[in-house]
């Protein structure tokens, strides 16, 4: 039976997100991966997220670039826009608080944001090892958004760069290891997508949410109803703040707490396209009504920029032919990127 026939059967009008353990992500027994991947392909088409355990990502490593972000972005506006996202080629760096706009039928985003994607480890970080094992051959990275990051100095921030690196290794790392489940999900070989993703197309973002006060409506989000544009988002969340919710099927907002040991893992629109929709790429938002300042780090990895966005085997049949455009994955991102924040 072809995977978009079977997708269909499926009930999306889920009322939580379910917690998947990556404790057997290494293991070699048949019968763990097959029960693991089950897991996966059913939260990917029912629900488009999942939460994680055991994945990996030591809490030193999360904690060192929470510290980081809380100390970058307490620096005075002036400091921070000398690095503002506006003023590079790539779009990499700070986007100011209300600079970006991901629901076009809402107000701006409330929150800011410090973003770069994949370089060279300096030895002297003494992760040289870890730049060695997950991104090898990825210091080649052309289309869209070549370049490097920009960085505030060490004197602004000490340990910035070398905090940030640390999680977008360890992060980056981890998805490496869950392409191959993606893969068999869809009924492919585990390495079916090894050939696109030889170099890093993954983006890692620092945010921060100002507490909303005064009053507030549906169209005053941190983040506006949207979807993510890769393949699939690591989404840290601080803990004890309620702020992320998840649209279903019947067009209701389904709250994504903070779960103590966890990341999310949301697919993206590169997933949707190149499945015909069996993977979802389902809208979310953020809003913080907490009454205290709010931090999450969300990196969203994606195939290679030169990758087209093609048709996967099994997602299309004469009942549901491919339904977008065959684009280039940098061209698609660069696309949302200009959308989003009105380059």
């Amino acid at each position: 039976m072809p995977l978009i026939t079977d997708a269909l059967s499926f009930d999306t009008k889920f009322q939580e997100v379910p917690v998947i353990d990556l404790a057997n992500l290494s293991s070699t027994d048949p019968a763990l991966r097959r029960e693991l991947v089950s897991k996966v392909r059913d939260a990917c088409i029912r629900v488009g997220f999942f939460y994680v355990s055991n994945h990996g990502i030591p809490e030193r490593v999360i904690e060192d670039a929470l510290n980081s972000a809380k100390q970058y972005f307490a620096l005075p506006l002036a400091q921070k826009l000398e690095l503002e996202n506006k003023k590079q080629a790539n779009f990499k760096g700070y986007s100011p608080l209300l600079s970006g706009k991901n629901d076009p039928y809402g107000a701006a985003d409330l929150q800011e944001g410090f973003e770069f994607g994949w370089e060279e480890f300096s030895p002297e970080s003494g992760l040289s090892s870890i730049a060695s094992s997950s991104d090898e051959g990825q210091g080649d990275v052309s289309g869209a958004m070549a370049g490097g990051n920009v960085w505030p100095t060490e004197a602004d921030v000490p340990g910035f760069r070398n905090a940030a690196l640390e999680y977008y290794y360890s992060a980056t790392a981890l998805g490496k290891a869950m392409f191959p489940l993606f893969a068999q999900a869809l009924d492919q070989s585990p390495v079916f997508f090894d050939d696109k993703t030889r170099h890093s197309a993954a983006l890692m973002k620092l945010l921060h949410y100002p507490p909303q006060t005064g009053e507030v409506d549906d169209r005053t989000m941190g983040i506006g109803a949207h979807t993510d544009w890769e393949c699939f988002t690591i989404l840290w969340q601080q803990p004890g703040i309620q702020a992320l919710q998840v649209l279903n099927s019947s067009k209701q907002w389904i709250n994504a707490p903070p779960v103590p040991g966890t990341l999310v893992i949301n697919l993206g629109d590169e997933f949707m396209r190149i499945t015909n929709g069996v993977f979802k790429s389902t809208v979310h938002r953020a809003v913080n009504r907490s009454g205290v300042e709010r931090y999450s780090i969300p990196l969203f990895f994606g195939i290679d920029y030169n990758v087209l966005l093609e048709p996967t085997v099994g997602c299309v049949s004469e009942d549901r032919p491919f339904q977008y455009d065959i684009v280039s994955a940098g061209d698609y991102i660069k696309s949302r990127l200009h959308a989003t924040y009105n380059y």
